[in-house]
């Protein structure tokens, strides 16, 4: 994972996106707490998040930027309701990443087929190597 900088960026981004429906629910909240556990990130930065701007940094590996498109599916679909304004701007980040407009489509398709709409990170990888094949 890169730099303290861009752990902050990543959940910037993700609070930005939980805050798209204008309410952040306790199960993001909770998700987002989670995230920031694992990126080593402690409680009281990350709540200043939720106030601050911090620079952008998009991730510079391919990988670290579908790892970061997962987490936003993930986020979107933890309080188990999608509205079209969290599709729409998980698209646009999506492209913001660099990421294939097919394989984010192909990505926002298939989640519709697993329980709670978790797409396993095998079946994520899968769709992501067949686009840049």
């Amino acid at each position: 994972m890169g730099s303290y900088e861009e752990k902050l960026s990543i959940l910037s981004e993700m609070i930005a996106f939980a805050k798209a429906d204008k309410v952040v629910k306790e199960s993001e909240y909770n998700f987002l707490l989670g995230v920031a556990s694992q990126l080593g990130v402690d409680r009281k930065t990350f709540d200043t998040l939720f106030e601050t701007k911090v620079e952008r940094v998009i991730p510079n590996s391919q990988a670290e930027r579908i790892l970061q498109f997962h987490r936003l599916v993930l986020l979107m679909n933890v309080d188990q309701e999608q509205s079209s304004v969290e599709i729409s701007r998980l698209h646009n980040i999506g492209l913001g990443l660099g990421l294939p407009p097919s394989a984010i489509e192909q990505v926002l398709s298939v989640m519709h087929k697993y329980p709670d709409k978790i797409v396993p990170p095998d079946v994520l990888i899968n769709i992501f190597k067949a686009h840049y094949n």
